[in-house]
């Protein structure tokens, strides 16, 4: 059960470690594992752009297609950035090969919510436990030579909104969400009622969308353009966080010109977040 593809512009690794999502994990220097949509998959990288996943072809096609953004141009998005700009310049560079992530709505904004004011690893300890405490056990596929020992002996699928609508807040507490805790009961009860529904968020202009992930307790600005671009793939966005923030003040005169990037802002907002948080390692 291994499907294997040539891949442009693809590298599981930095995807990994961009910060877009919180249930994927570098293994090793070849190896990189998920969980997503109720799945486990693993990834080898081979050689020469060849990439093996650990499913069936169909559940590639299904799935994992989609889910890595496999179908959009990234070297045409690039290609199309300013050349003059030394610092984006290095970042795509350095960056090359991260892919924005097409995540589950409920998921993404569930874990943005848990994620205001934490670091990335507090924040995945968080999620994993919510999803040990409220999701189902998933079933590893086989692994064949390709593959390796995953990192854990058993996983679990983040929970649906039905699965979370009984949670509590002594639960939630528990789990460390601390005071994000009525944001997420909140947010559990919008999704449940139907005031938020996905099917109908991915067709709203940018602007409707906004305004209905901001109308949520506890959504600011940051969040509700995270889950804008890493949910639905509103690629147009350009998330402001601490190190983005950093970034604008030392390059940029205190502000990064997304007029210039309509469409794209949010896949050169990836490459500048990686490149500047593991900036040791490239001075």
């Amino acid at each position: 059960m291994t499907v294997v593809r040539h891949i442009d512009f693809f590298d599981p690794k930095k995807i990994a470690l961009s910060g877009q999502a919180f249930r994927i994990h570098s293994i090793d220097d070849s190896h990189t594992e998920t969980v997503a949509h109720g799945k486990y998959l693993q990834i080898a990288s081979l050689s020469n752009g060849d990439f093996a996943f650990s499913c069936t072809e169909e559940e590639f096609e299904e799935i994992w297609k989609d889910y890595f953004d496999l179908n959009t141009d990234y070297i045409k998005a690039v290609e199309g950035s300013d050349r003059k700009d030394n610092y984006l310049q290095d970042a795509i560079s350095y960056g090359y090969g991260i892919r924005i992530l097409r995540q589950d709505v409920f998921e993404t904004t569930i874990s943005y919510i848990i994620s205001q004011r934490r670091s990335i690893p507090s924040i995945t300890t968080c999620v994993d436990r919510l999803s040990e405490l409220k999701g189902k056990k998933i079933k590893l596929p086989s692994l064949d030579e390709h593959f390796v020992k995953p990192l854990k002996k058993e996983y679990y699928s983040f929970p649906s909104v039905n699965e979370l609508k009984g949670i509590t807040a002594e639960e939630l507490n528990g789990i460390g969400a601390g005071y994000r805790t009525p944001y997420i009961l909140s947010a559990v009860e919008d999704f449940y009622s139907g005031k938020l529904l996905p099917s109908e968020m991915h067709s709203y202009d940018d602007d409707r969308l906004y305004e209905a992930l901001t109308s949520m307790f506890g959504v600011g600005t940051k969040v509700a353009n995270c889950i804008m671009l890493f949910a639905f793939h509103r690629t147009g966005r350009f998330p402001v966080d601490v190190w983005v923030q950093r970034i604008q003040d030392k390059y940029y005169n205190g502000s990064f010109d997304c007029s210039r990037y309509p469409d794209t802002a949010g896949i050169m907002q990836q490459f500048m977040f990686f490149y500047e948080r593991l900036e040791d390692s490239h001075k």
